[in-house]
């Protein structure tokens, strides 16, 4: 569907540089655009080419000038590009009703205006709330409860009691609620601790591919709203995740930590059990973090240990070689063998 430039500016708080009636037909990366295609540019170097590209229009952050293009200038271009891209490749549309293929009980209650598609299996006193879409073969258990404009990509697993908001995002092959991993030693054997809690998915939560979140062993695990969560994430029993949260891919959350707001786990990041992360904390990727960490502080390493702290060791461990070969050379002239005790 075209859109003005006058349009595109408007939805993005945008002053327009040129002629605002050009309409624009798609919105591609400089390299790709076509005659007629709106593109964008953060800094110097991506502007130089979208410049030289083929696009009608460019999105740009700061005082940039063209004689060529018309410029739709923003206060940050990444975020206009964000709000711009659904309006050229908007969602596919998925028609209310439930596929002749999904096993549906009696028990469950399915608003009119939701998707339920093929294959799919809802367990009993389930309910599914407006205009959610569970695309293929997704198993929601017994009591499950979704909220409004839920998406469940296909194969999503969600266990028993698990309690979704609003506006939830849950990419293929992650597993919700599944037991949290908790035994004990009884007479050398490991007792299962029943896992009798559930998993609580606040608003605006995405959840990536082959995710897992353990419910609880008592009470809930929790995601708190806004938070999103990478591929291949593993989130323990008890743990609560704050409100806004990122989780990179390959991150893993032991049980019962608590993350607060706005925290950030780079890839790979390894966090103890019954840790508390502070508000906007950040952890850098593959650290393993022991310790609780306080707000606003950013942490890496392996143990994880403050950055400055982090850095000043690295620097040493680099230098280590050039001062192992200058203690070597001073041996030498004080005629001590290498390892001798000076008395």
């Amino acid at each position: 569907m075209p859109f003005t430039v006058a349009e595109i500016a408007q939805l993005v708080a945008g002053e327009v540089v040129g002629d605002e009636t050009l309409t624009l037909h798609g919105f591609a990366p400089a390299d790709l655009a076509q005659p007629g295609d709106l593109t964008f540019a953060e800094n110097e170097s991506y502007f130089v080419r979208a410049e030289q590209s083929a696009a009608a229009a460019i999105i740009v952050a700061g005082p940039f000038k063209s004689e060529k293009k018309v410029l739709i200038r923003v206060a940050n271009a990444r975020i206009a590009f964000a709000k711009v891209l659904p309006l050229f490749f908007p969602e596919p549309a998925y028609p209310a009703g439930i596929h002749p293929t999904a096993i549906v009980p009696a028990s469950a209650q399915v608003d009119p205006t939701a998707h339920i598609g093929p294959y799919c299996v809802l367990g009993d006193k389930a309910r599914i709330g407006a205009r959610s879409v569970l695309r293929g073969a997704n198993h929601v258990g017994a009591e499950c409860s979704l909220g409004e404009e839920v998406h469940l990509f296909p194969n999503v697993t969600l266990y028993p009691k698990t309690e979704i908001g609003d506006r939830v995002r849950i990419h293929s092959g992650a597993v919700i609620g599944a037991d949290g991993f908790g035994y004990v030693q009884d007479g050398g054997i490991h007792l299962k601790v029943p896992q009798i809690g559930n998993v609580i998915i606040r608003d605006d939560v995405e959840i990536g591919a082959n995710v897992t979140i353990d419910r609880g062993a008592l009470g809930p695990t929790r995601i708190g709203k806004g938070s999103k969560i990478d591929n291949l994430v593993q989130i323990a029993h008890n743990v609560t995740v704050g409100e806004h949260c990122l989780v990179v891919s390959q991150a893993g959350i032991a049980g019962s930590t608590r993350l607060g707001d706005y925290v950030v786990l780079g890839g790979q990041v390894g966090l103890a059990g019954h840790l508390k992360i502070g508000h906007r904390a950040t952890v850098a990727a593959q650290s393993g973090v022991m310790h609780d960490i306080p707000d606003g502080e950013k942490w890496f390493g392996y143990p994880a240990q403050p950055d400055r702290q982090t850095k000043r060791q690295i620097l040493a461990l680099q230098q280590l070689p050039d001062l192992l070969k200058r203690v070597t050379e001073l041996e030498k002239k004080l005629g001590i063998k290498h390892g001798t005790p000076v008395e």
